[in-house]
């Protein structure tokens, strides 16, 4: 049984909340009794997740914001302020996906997953440090994911906009030095089961699977408890993603062969779909739960497989380092 903490007197804002781990990070705060603001492209998703906010202690307000848009990120931030009275805690946390080789995704739809997912974020940023400031005190979280370390072939804009977050996020610590009651506090979540891999634009041709293990997104929701509590500059969720981040460090070219060869394998036998442009040009109707139900048995098989052999190879690249730093 989980005890929370109380976080009555705290106004926290949460990019991304209609699904996924967004989602999971509202009802988790909800049960603080925190005063959530709740930001996401879609209305009606929004409003049904406010009212179960409600249900479970919270104050709730459901803003549609598009995170590609400033007028609507600014207009978030006054919502929040006027309905809490401050801005404690900003959670960065909206992301989308596109897979494919390179010259297979429209670079429209390229663009968009780095305004999305890196400028977004940006804009988050800018948008808030003036409310910290002025309040002498606040809370950054940026949800960036292991793919901050970890390069994604076949995904390159989203390993472009992960590992530009990371730099991004190292330089805004190094500006606000000096505010010492405002943390930015980064987060790198492994695999998670959530709806984001139905929700991806997919232009592989191929059903696409997350790889397993994937962790419930609850886990990252009392990673962000957690932080609010006791801010720290990074915390990884899962042990999947401290062994991927060191073996992306010690070993680069074979943990990315390894992964590359794993994909491609995997290509082969997925299922054909058609091309789709997911929810990165639009939000779409489906998936507005925060699980995605591959721990349930939508991922069985193969794809167990694929994820025992990329744990295996990342836990022998892992090993190798070790020694090599050894001798």
């Amino acid at each position: 049984m989980n005890t929370y903490p109380d976080f009555s007197q705290k106004t926290i804002v949460i990019t991304g909340a209609s699904s996924g781990v967004g989602k999971a990070m509202a009802l988790e705060l909800a049960s603080t009794g925190a005063k959530l603001i709740l930001a996401a492209r879609r209305k009606d998703a929004l409003d049904e997740l406010a009212l179960e906010c409600e249900s479970l202690g919270a104050l709730a307000l459901a803003v549609p914001t598009d995170m590609r848009k400033d007028e609507d990120v600014e207009y978030l931030a006054a919502q929040a302020a006027a309905f809490g009275g401050s801005i404690d805690v900003w959670i960065n946390n909206a992301g989308v996906l596109a897979a494919g080789a390179l010259e297979d995704i429209p670079a429209s739809v390229n663009e968009q997953v780095i305004q999305t997912n890196l400028i977004g974020y940006m804009r988050g940023v800018r948008t808030v440090i003036p409310y910290f400031k002025r309040q002498q005190q606040g809370i950054l979280i940026n949800n960036i994911s292991v793919g901050g370390w970890f390069p994604t072939p076949y995904g390159a804009a989203y390993s472009a906009s992960k590992f530009g977050l990371r730099g991004f996020s190292a330089a805004v610590k190094g500006e606000l030095k000096g505010w010492p009651a405002i943390h930015v506090c980064d987060l790198y979540p492994a695999f998670l089961d959530t709806p984001g891999m139905q929700h991806s634009a997919n232009y592989t041709g191929k059903a696409l699977k997350p790889v397993p293990p994937v962790y419930a997104p609850q886990r990252v929701a009392r990673a962000v408890i957690r932080l609010i509590s006791c801010p720290r500059p990074n915390k990884t969720v899962g042990a999947m993603a401290g062994i991927l981040r060191l073996s992306a460090l010690l070993f680069p070219g074979i943990s990315r062969a390894a992964t590359v060869t794993v994909i491609r394998q995997y290509l082969k036998r997925a299922d054909n779909i058609e091309y789709t442009s997911g929810n990165v040009l639009e939000p779409v109707a489906y998936g507005t739960s925060a699980d995605g139900g591959w721990k349930k048995g939508k991922n069985p098989g193969r794809s167990d497989r694929n994820g025992m052999v990329i744990a295996a190879v990342a836990g022998i690249i892992l090993g190798l380092g070790l020694a090599r730093s050894k001798r």
